[in-house]
């Protein structure tokens, strides 16, 4: 069973950074994509940015330009850089990993941005 384990999260003003880290228990190369998505309270879960295993990226709107994915293959670590935060990128942050159409998801790991 794969696992993800989120770290990273906790509490920053705006305009602040956070660097969120996502450890697999397996060879992250082995995946077809992964990605990170967020649910704030009271709304449902999105995206907010995928990679597939040819390195694509897919960023949300709302992220383009202050957030940026990337996968250190030695650590089987997937990362999220987030600079220049704002109060409404609040929310519980997953990662997310699919092999084979098999899906996985990390805890989760709160990202609280006060104003």
């Amino acid at each position: 069973q794969v696992q993800l384990v989120e770290s990273g999260g906790g509490l920053v003003q705006a305009g602040g950074s956070l660097r969120l880290s996502c450890l697999a228990s397996e060879t992250i190369t082995d995946f077809d994509a992964m990605a990170w998505y967020r649910q704030a309270p009271g709304k449902e879960r999105e995206l907010v940015v995928g990679i597939m295993s040819s390195g694509h990226t897919n960023y949300d709107d709302s992220v383009k330009g202050r957030f940026t994915i990337s996968k250190d293959n030695a650590e089987n670590s997937l990362v999220l850089q987030m600079n220049s935060l704002k109060s409404e990128d609040t929310a519980v942050y997953y990662c997310y990993a699919v092999r084979a159409n098999f899906e996985y998801w990390g805890q989760g790991t709160q990202v609280t941005v006060s104003a």
